[in-house]
């Protein structure tokens, strides 16, 4: 390993079965929403890289190769192809003597396949070859994942364990009813029965069709993870939701798979905000599904959509523009109750002014209408840019 900022494993670091693949990509840390997230990088050209798009990915050599020259980390993706799983166990692990939680030292001891410590020092990543038995991927800190997601790989092994990626299909199983298998929250449940066996469209077709759609430029900001005119990265998260709501169908599922592919994805995606234990993404998601009026569907007899169908809406308006109906209101009712209050402050001035020349003293200059119609046009255009950064 080298002495770079990011840890650059070589080949006889690592297992075998992840090295022979071409499913490797490069990975440098960004800020967003004041939190440190991993971004995923093409080690063919520097750009951006997909957990969905192998053509941003590489071989270990090139990877390895560009993440040396440029400082970068080295990354695996899961796929659909391999049979590889990766087990991610957050915050359970002393980085200063190595002592792992009791809950760690379990599931590494069953799973005993490769184990390796993550970036930050706190962590585990266990990589074993099998088949998770259901789609749920996280309970709590432990995390599982089969395909679209990549996991930042060090090479620092965890001594006693395997230094292969072994076949643990029965222990992996168990590990997962136990750790993963239960549902343990209300928004889980709400987004499980709201999912549709059979997506509307595939990942790469909705990313299409949404990039080409009126408003596809403004999704395409939001892909790549501009927040540039939003308050916050909270307000652009809940609007490129919003927008997969529509392409999905209110697929949670898809939803949650396609945010963590976007550029938007961060760290606290994943933290458990609420007190019944759901994460931030868990109710982003559902709160985005609920305030979307209407969906993309299919053309009738399409199926799951032909790329030259073409498409219907379960309401006949534009595009998306339903979906954020109920934030648009109580914008303007925010806009309409401040300018209430403007008025009455105006009102105050008037008589003020009024019973002061009633009294014989001197006038202060009262505001003239002109002058206050630009103070009223201001709050206006303040409400209007307001607007336009949110719906677009």
């Amino acid at each position: 390993m080298t002495d770079s900022a990011y840890p650059q494993p070589t080949a006889d670091e690592i297992p075998d079965a992840m090295t022979a693949r071409e499913q490797w990509l490069c990975w440098r840390e960004e800020e967003r929403d004041g939190k440190p997230t991993k971004v995923p990088i093409n080690p063919a050209d520097g750009n951006w890289a997909s957990t969905t798009d192998p053509e941003t990915w590489s071989s270990f050599d090139i990877a390895y190769e560009f993440a040396t020259e440029w400082n970068y980390g080295l990354g695996f993706v899961f796929t659909e192809i391999d049979p590889l799983v990766g087990i991610d166990l957050d915050d359970c692990r002393d980085a200063e003597n190595g002592r792992p939680t009791p809950v760690a030292k379990e599931i590494v001891g069953a799973l005993d396949s490769y184990t390796e410590v993550s970036p930050s020092g706190t962590g585990y990543h266990v990589i074993l070859q099998g088949r998770l038995p259901n789609d749920r991927n996280r309970r709590g800190k432990v995390e599982m994942y089969e395909k679209k997601r990549f996991f930042t790989v060090t090479g620092d092994h965890v001594e006693g364990t395997p230094k292969s990626a072994k076949e643990r299909p029965e222990e992996l199983d168990e590990v997962y009813d136990e750790h993963i298998g239960v549902e343990t929250t209300s928004v889980g449940n709400e987004q499980a029965s709201s999912q549709s066996s059979t997506p509307v469209l595939s990942d790469s077709e909705l990313i299409r069709r949404a990039g080409a759609a009126k408003n596809g430029e403004k999704f395409q900001r939001l892909w790549q993870g501009q927040t540039t005119g939003y308050a916050s990265q909270s307000e652009a998260d809940m609007a490129l939701c919003c927008l997969l709501a529509f392409w999905t169908g209110g697929d949670a599922k898809q939803m949650d798979a396609l945010f963590r592919d976007s550029g938007l994805m961060h760290e606290k995606w994943d933290e458990q905000h609420y007190g019944d234990g759901s994460t931030y993404g868990e109710v982003t998601v559902a709160r985005a599904v609920d305030v979307t009026d209407e969906f993309y569907e299919p053309a009738s007899g399409d199926g799951a959509a032909s790329a030259g169908s073409r498409p219907s809406f379960r309401q006949p308006q534009q595009r998306g523009q339903r979906a954020y109906d109920a934030e648009r209101i109580r914008l303007l009712e925010q806009r309409v109750q401040e300018l209430e209050a403007l008025l009455g402050l105006k009102e105050e001035r008037i008589q003020m002014l009024e019973a002061e020349m009633g009294d014989g003293e001197p006038a202060v200059s009262e505001p003239t209408v002109d002058q206050m119609g630009e103070e009223s046009d201001s709050v206006s255009e303040d409400s209007n840019s307001l607007l336009r950064r949110l719906f677009g």
